[in-house]
């Protein structure tokens, strides 16, 4: 209430001193006939110099005394009437200045209503931290945020697939210190949409890696976590996170997870930073960074940052739509030679030219996909030594290889 008594108070002062003026008008303003009136008084003292000095007679001073007396009753008359009509009428200026009054009051309440927030207190930089420090230590662990997760349908899959996924589930229920298959059961039950399932196997492939985990299995584990949470970063998943960066702090998925963290505990500034030094680093093509370009405009504007998104790279060159018209016109088998022919010519082309990182793991995708994994596992490690000195490449490199199947 302070507030609003205050602001109205400011704002009737403004209407006030602007009614003020208006009232006031151009009322101090000199009218035109004034000079004229001012001239004509000079003349007429002027025809009596002139008489004292034998210029001109007595009956001519006469004359023009009467003649510049009546333009100088002419010129007072017209002064006094610019005067009375110089303003507008003042029940009009009054009125005016009453509605002013309004408009500001009424005005500044209505756009402070549309985009302040009433009621707010002031919060100055240190107690921003302090809330983002409490939001992050109270904030709702993954049991929690997954029971407040919506009901969904099950996932509707191939009745073959349904009956291989249940037997992977009683094979690894009677063999649990399996990595296999529990790295299986993770990626299979994520597939369906399970995703409490599959971290808790993703879980357990962490603890049977001991020592050996790296930033990719923490990475996977928090990913599962945070897809079965509906996007939220809970305590636990932010834990494994933080296991993966201390082993990769260069690790662009746990990187863009942990600058989705930030933002969801009020620290958009940090997530931008984070996001920001990310993408630069990304590789063409990285999921990671497509997701931080995708998000990263509307964090700048959290942060209070002017931002601009750089410029994407030119996507890596794909079947023209000759191909994919006459691909809808094949047979599977037919089809299914032309992908390879096209794998082929890939292949030949890294061979003999070299090329992208990015396109060295299309490939080893393309084979996985293919059932040529000696051919694909051939053409992972020539791609690893190809690009031995490239953290980056490498990372992408093994990413693909983990896709198809060739690394766990």
């Amino acid at each position: 209430m302070t507030f609003w008594i205050v602001i109205s108070l400011m704002s009737l002062l403004i209407a006030a001193l602007l009614g003020l003026a208006m009232m006031r008008g151009r009322r101090d303003a000199e009218p035109a006939a004034a000079y004229d009136l001012r001239v004509y008084r000079e003349q007429l003292a002027g025809v009596d110099r002139d008489l004292s000095r034998g210029v001109i007679a007595e009956g001519d001073a006469e004359r023009i005394r009467t003649e510049i007396s009546r333009r100088i009753l002419a010129a007072d008359a017209q002064v006094q009437q610019e005067r009375e009509g110089s303003g507008p009428a003042r029940p009009l200026t009054l009125g005016t200045a009453v509605l002013l009054g309004a408009v500001l009051i009424g005005g500044a309440m209505m756009l402070y209503r549309s985009l302040g927030a009433p009621g707010y207190g002031d919060l100055p930089l240190s107690m921003r931290l302090e809330l983002a420090n409490e939001i992050r230590g109270e904030r709702p662990d993954q049991a929690a945020a997954e029971a407040r997760m919506p009901a969904h349908p099950t996932a509707q899959v191939d009745e073959s697939y349904a009956r291989l996924l249940t037997q992977l589930r009683e094979t690894v229920a009677g063999r649990p210190d399996d990595i296999q298959g529990q790295t299986l059961l993770a990626q299979h039950e994520a597939n369906v949409g399970n995703f409490t399932a599959a971290y808790a196997a993703q879980r357990r492939v962490v603890e049977l890696s001991g020592d050996a985990a790296g930033a990719n299995e923490f990475t996977d584990l928090a990913e599962l976590m945070i897809r079965a949470a509906g996007g939220y970063v809970s305590p636990e998943a932010e834990a494994a996170l933080k296991q993966a960066l201390d082993r990769d702090p260069g690790h662009g998925p746990a990187r863009y997870y942990w600058g989705l963290m930030l933002s969801q505990i009020g620290r958009p500034d940090l997530a931008f930073t984070l996001w920001q030094e990310t993408l630069a680093a990304a590789p063409a093509g990285a999921p990671w960074g497509e997701a931080i370009r995708a998000q990263i405009e509307e964090m700048a504007y959290r942060a209070g940052v002017n931002f601009a998104l750089p410029a994407e790279s030119a996507p890596l060159a794909g079947p023209s739509s000759e191909d994919i018209a006459a691909a809808g016109e094949m047979s599977a088998e037919e089809r299914q030679e032309m992908i390879r022919g096209m794998v082929d010519r890939l292949s030949d082309r890294l061979a003999t030219e070299g090329g992208a990182p990015e396109e060295w793991g299309r490939l080893i995708g393309a084979l996985g996909v293919l059932g040529e994994g000696a051919r694909a596992q051939a053409i992972y490690d020539e791609a690893r030594t190809a690009f031995a000195a490239d953290d980056a490449a490498l990372q992408l490199i093994d990413e693909a290889a983990r896709a198809a199947g060739l690394t766990q």
